[in-house]
């Protein structure tokens, strides 16, 4: 099984995020479950969305304390919440951030790190900077955890095909570091 916290803030698409991803687990056979976490419900407020994704039924439904998989959508979250909290040995890291691979400090638990301009894509292809939909095509990239055509099924049916499209450039912009 592979524990993934998503860290963002209200309106930037965590929670949807994580749905998104159970559904395309679920698409490919396997198991998956998603539990949000609300502080404050409002925009701007930190939001913490728990995901599991796994080849067998997952019996928990618990928050997710020592994640495989951090995913980060904005990086002034990181002023306000340890991200790092609690991550497994061999952990992935995938973070919207414009700073490069030298700039950013990361435990030694992480041993991949995937890196990418969200916000500017988001702005860029969708005119607003809600990055959900790029960090899903960074997370297929890096993780190779759920198919990208799947992912892409449901951000359609949900968002249409703009977020496809901020999808795919997500997917295409990220860059992955083994540390």
């Amino acid at each position: 099984m592979k524990e993934i916290r998503l860290h963002g803030r209200g309106g930037l698409g965590s929670v949807k995020a994580a749905e998104v991803l159970v559904y395309a687990a679920v698409k490919e056979g396997k198991y998956g479950n998603s539990i949000p976490f609300f502080g404050f419900e409002r925009q701007g407020a930190p939001v913490t969305a728990f995901l599991k994704i796994s080849d067998t039924p997952i019996r928990a439904k618990n928050r997710v304390n020592n994640p495989d998989i951090v995913m980060v959508l904005d990086p002034t979250i990181m002023n306000a919440v340890d991200v790092f909290e609690g991550m497994k040995e061999n952990s992935t890291l995938v973070l919207n951030t414009k700073q490069n691979i030298n700039e950013i400090k990361v435990p030694n638990a992480v041993k991949t790190v995937a890196l990418i301009d969200a916000t500017a894509i988001a702005l860029d292809i969708l005119g607003k900077s809600i990055t959900n939909t790029v960090m899903l095509g960074a997370f297929c990239r890096v993780t190779g955890l759920v198919d990208l055509e799947f992912v892409s099924e449901k951000v359609e049916e949900l968002w249409g095909k703009k977020n496809v499209k901020a999808m795919e450039e997500g997917f295409e912009s990220a860059n992955v570091y083994n540390l």
